[in-house]
Parts: structure tokens; C-alpha cells; sequence
């Protein structure tokens, strides 16, 4: 009998490491070449890692919660020494897969973000830790590393994630490469000072500030019945993302109340039309297409802040974000030019991606690039809420339940009458670096008037 090292392979493009969430085995399981025998999470998917070769799994040499470098060994197999070894690395993606570093099928890709995209899942997963406590997340990027700097694609990201220019980091690497500890050890040029809380610009030193985040522990009473579970994984991505673009993003909410009667009318007309083309058609794509015609109208809804460069990006395309309840936490698939798609093409995508999203099988690209964000409260439970904005986006529209309504109108004689209408609540909540309160009113005024009058929004169609 022989023993066999199974290493980390190589988990996608650029990624040099992940974090263990799951053991798929334990120590004395047979298992299979290709059987998978643990989850790992990188700052870009979930994956199954496969075993490369048969055999019993003799010890197990990392624990959950460890982060593992891409050629660590992770366990140990006994083999007879004639089973067949396949490659450690999973199959390349292909061209196009490559191009958006989105794992191959044989490792399901899961959002690390719910209401985060690529940006702010960046932004945190290189947060640091300082003396006292605090995680630190920089704002705006360091200088850019010298071509001449050795550092992976992972360690140059690192770098300028936390504030910290390669260009003046000691690599003790082999042949002088920058290391992920060297970057984590350099202590970051944006650094503050225990107690010094800094909100963005530039430090005294001519570095980059940073925002320090208290990161409190807790005692529960003595006695008292408790239970403790890590947090790690999707849970623990949404938990950071959500803290950053709470710290980052001043958010402000309005919210008001829309006479849907005509929506509601249309939809019940349009029901059957969307069975024979096979789509359920819901009040989402309509909001949707309510918000990309107000949008039109406020262009800087559709914009981000580059904090690095001090500038606004006004986006002239129209991707939208939609907010999906999923068993593995709330992600945030993403509708590609939803200005270009009808309402029973939007439904279509909603239904698929929010399908998939359930089952896991995202792609990376699918949950990128959203310009605006959309969240169904409404489809669970909820006449209001304020919803954490999907950074770098400095906007997100959120829908609540119908409910029906009396009101009294008065005829041209002046005679009374009781008569009930099917009301929904809508909140915008935005930037406050980029929109003030007057402009979001307008805004959702005019949002209003085309979600209660769906002739006027079909004239906005295109």
C-alpha cells in the first residue's frame, strides 16, 4: 500500500488560495477518482474539489474555516498503488468561461455577495485586522505596482484591496516575489491609528485613508442555553459585504405609495398571453421597465463613484440587478441590456435565473455588471423597508406587497362615493455622495406616476 498528498488545485484563473467551508469525507471513507471531498470558497465561487485518485482517506490535514494556498496538501490517501491518477486540476474552461473566471461545470459556481458585486466582494474579502481590533477597509486604491514588481495576479488584488503600494514591499519570495504575507505584514500605506477613525480621502502621509470597522466580541449570559456556529462561507461574504457598503455608503430611503389598479388590471390580461408563450409574468418586469424609463430621465441612478480616481462613471447601458431568496443566502443575478428586452423576455430571464441561483448554478457572470438594483420584498412579506444599496451601485428600488385600499371619491356633482384600489409601497434608496434628497423625490415621483399609468409606461418602451 502507498499514500498519496491530495493538493489544492488550481481553482480558477488568479485564484491562489480558498477558504475550507466543507468536508465531503472523512478519515477511513473509500472513495473514487473524481469523487468530490470538499467545498472550498474563493473570492469568486464555491467549488467541489475532486479527488484525483482512488483510495481510503487515511488523515485529513486542514479544518473548516482554514485558508488554503492552491499545492497545499489537504489530506491523505492509502491507494494500492494501481488505481488510476488523474490530473489534480479541474477541467479548463472553456474560451469564453476563461474570459469572465467562471469555474467549469464540474465545479458549481455560487455569488459570494448578495447584494455585492464583483467590486464590493473585492473590497472586503481583503480586509485587515489591527491591534485593536478594528477591520480596516480601504477606498480608494494605492499606486499601481511597477511591471517589474513579482507578485500574482491574487497578491497584486490583495495589495491594492488594502490600501498597500507594491512598489515599496520587500518581497522574500523566491527570486524576490511579493507574498500575500509580505502584503498583509506591510501593515497597508492607508493604515490608521487605533481610535483615529478615518472616512476616505487621503492621509497625512500622503497615503490612503481607510474606514476602521469596531469588530466586537460577545458574552451571552452565564448559563443561559446557546448554541455557536462559525461563520464562514456565503454567510460570512454577505455579512462583510453588507458592513462595508453600510460604512462606505451614506444611504438615505424615501418611500410612497402607488395606486396600482391599472398594474394590476393589465397583469390579470396579460396572465394568459404569458401561459400559452410558457412565462409567468409577474409585476417585476414591469417595475423594471418603470425604472430604466425613469433612469433615462436621471442618469446619475445609473452611475458609480470611482473613489480612486475622484470621478462619476455615468453608465450608458441598463443591466438589472434582482434580489433572489436562495437556500445558500440572498444573491443577486444580473438582466444583460434589460432596455432592449420585452416583458415576456424579462419574465423568461427572471424565471431562469432565479431558478438557478436556488439550485446553485450560477455563473459568475450572471451575478456581475448591475447597474441598478431591484428587491421583491413584497413577494414574501413587507409594506417598507431600507435596503443596503449593492455597491459600487448608488441605488436600489425596492417593491412591497399589494394591499386593497378604501378611498372616497367625489363625482362631478359632488356626490360621495366608497370605492377600494390595490395600493403598493416602493422605497429608492441612494447615495447620498451622489444624489440628494430633492433629486431621489423627483425621481420617485416620476417613477410613480409611470408604474400607476402603464400606457404612459408602454410609450417609454423600447
Amino acid at each position: 500500500m502507498a499514500t498519496k498528498n491530495v493538493q489544492l488545485p488550481e481553482l480558477g484563473e488568479g485564484v491562489t488560495e480558498g477558504e475550507l467551508v466543507k468536508w465531503l469525507v472523512k478519515v477511513g471513507d473509500t472513495i473514487s477518482p473524481d469523487q468530490p471531498v470538499a467545498e472550498m470558497m474563493t473570492d469568486k465561487a464555491t467549488v467541489e474539489v475532486p479527488s484525483p485518485m482512488a483510495g481510503v482517506v487515511k488523515e485529513i490535514s486542514k479544518k473548516i474555516g482554514d485558508v488554503i494556498e492552491v499545492g497545499a496538501t489537504m489530506l491523505v490517501i492509502e491507494t494500492d498503488g494501481a488505481a488510476a491518477t488523474k490530473s489534480q486540476a479541474p477541467a479548463a474552461p472553456s474560451p469564453a468561461a476563461k474570459s469572465t473566471s467562471t469555474p467549469s461545470p464540474s465545479m458549481p459556481a455560487m455569488m459570494t455577495s448578495a447584494v455585492t458585486g464583483s467590486a464590493s466582494s473585492a473590497a472586503t474579502s481583503a480586509a485587515r485586522t489591527s491591534a485593536a481590533g478594528m477591520d480596516v477597509y480601504p477606498q480608494v486604491s494605492p499606486p499601481v505596482a511597477d511591471s517589474k514588481v513579482l507578485a500574482t495576479p491574487a497578491t497584486r488584488r490583495l495589495a491594492r484591496e488594502s490600501g498597500v503600494d507594491l512598489n515599496q514591499v520587500r518581497g522574500t519570495g523566491v527570486a524576490g516575489r511579493v507574498t500575500r504575507d509580505d502584503v498583509m505584514s506591510s501593515g497597508g500605506a492607508g493604515a490608521v491609528s487605533a481610535g483615529t477613525p478615518s472616512y476616505g480621502g487621503t492621509s497625512a502621509a500622503g497615503g490612503v485613508s481607510a474606514l476602521q470597522i469596531p469588530r466586537p466580541g460577545y458574552q451571552g449570559p452565564a448559563g443561559a442555553p446557546e448554541e455557536r456556529v462559525a461563520l464562514r462561507g456565503i454567510r460570512k461574504k454577505i455579512a462583510e459585504n453588507m458592513q462595508m457598503a453600510k460604512h462606505i455608503v451614506p444611504h438615505f430611503t424615501l418611500m410612497d405609495e402607488a395606486n396600482v389598479t391599472s398594474l394590476v388590471a393589465m397583469r390579470e390580461e396579460l396572465k394568459a398571453f404569458g401561459e400559452k408563450n410558457g412565462v409567468k409574468i409577474t409585476y417585476l418586469p414591469f417595475v423594471m421597465k418603470a425604472l430604466i424609463a425613469t433612469v433615462r430621465e436621471f442618469p446619475m441612478f445609473n452611475a458609480s463613484i470611482d473613489d480612486a480616481a475622484q470621478e462619476i462613471v455615468y453608465k450608458k447601458y441598463f443591466n438589472m440587478g434582482f434580489a433572489a431568496d436562495t437556500p445558500n443566502g440572498l444573491l443577486v443575478p444580473v438582466i444583460k441590456n434589460a432596455d432592449h428586452k420585452t416583458i415576456i423576455e424579462l419574465s423568461r430571464e427572471i424565471s431562469d435565473l432565479a431558478k438557478r441561483a436556488r439550485d446553485g448554478k450560477l455563473a459568475l457572470d450572471e451575478m456581475k455588471g448591475a447597474t441598478i438594483t431591484v428587491t421583491n420584498i413584497g413577494s414574501v412579506a413587507g409594506q417598507y423597508a431600507t435596503p443596503i444599496i449593492n455597491h459600487p451601485e448608488v441605488a436600489i428600488m425596492g417593491m412591497y406587497k399589494i394591499s386593497e385600499k378604501p378611498v372616497i371619491k367625489r363625482d362631478a356633482s359632488g356626490a360621495m362615493t366608497l370605492d377600494a384600489i390595490k395600493t403598493m409601497n416602493f422605497t429608492i434608496t441612494a447615495d447620498h455622495r451622489l444624489i440628494d434628497g430633492a433629486v431621489a423625490a423627483n425621481f420617485l415621483k416620476a417613477f410613480m406616476h409611470r408604474i400607476e399609468n402603464p400606457g404612459v409606461l408602454m410609450l417609454d418602451m423600447m
